[in-house]
């Protein structure tokens, strides 16, 4: 049977501490929930036991941190999850958190996205937009259906190319440049080139 093998103070929590198991970190616990639960270096645990005494004491803590977190800008489910993990907490408190969060609407992938778009269209392409949200864990399907709403994608070409153009030279080699700066936005071959070809730019052989 797996065996407590540490159990360390956190550095930033000093109410907070780690808990090793055969000698790799297991989760991050409150020493309240440590103490409660009698857990001390060389007793033997299943890891579903560590998990349930986590889900029973230290929940409510869980959501109330990831409603912090939150409380700055919308975040998709991945992020939360991603936050919650490297706060110590077992999947059984991650997924009673997410749970939770889906309930309240507090965690929802398709409206985070579609705000994304919204905000992100101003200044990038489809193509990053598509990257970004997946990077963030956003499905598919959901990304898709987002970028179904971008609109303005041209102008928002247009308008890059020319505060990039504003103190450079109308030459071939700057409008070169502008062409490869707006693919890295994101923009589409044909959406560089007709931004470009709008202020007098050669188009991209």
């Amino acid at each position: 049977m797996p065996e407590i093998t540490d159990i360390t103070p956190q550095k930033k929590d000093k109410e907070r501490c780690n808990v090793y198991v055969d000698g790799v970190f297991c989760c991050g616990m409150r020493l309240e929930t440590v103490l409660s639960n009698r857990l001390k270096v060389g007793m033997h645990i299943e890891p579903e036991r560590l998990a349930e005494v986590q889900l029973e004491s230290e929940k409510t803590q869980a959501l109330d941190r990831a409603l912090k977190h939150l409380s700055a800008t919308m975040k998709t489910e991945k992020q939360m999850r991603d936050f919650l993990q490297k706060k110590g907490y077992l999947p059984a408190v991650c997924e009673y958190v997410l749970e939770k969060l889906r309930g309240y609407g507090f965690v929802d992938d398709a409206e985070y996205s579609a705000q994304y778009v919204r905000s992100a269209g101003k200044r990038k392409g489809a193509r990053l937009i598509a990257l970004e949200l997946k990077t963030r864990g956003v499905a598919e399907e959901q990304v898709e259906a987002a970028l179904e709403g971008l609109t303005g994608e041209d102008e928002a070409a247009k308008e890059l190319a020319r505060k990039y153009m504003r103190s450079r030279e109308p030459s071939r080699e700057n409008f070169s440049k502008a062409y490869r700066y707006l693919l890295s936005k994101g923009f589409s071959y044909d959406v560089a080139k007709d931004a470009l070809a709008a202020l007098g730019g050669e188009e991209e052989e």
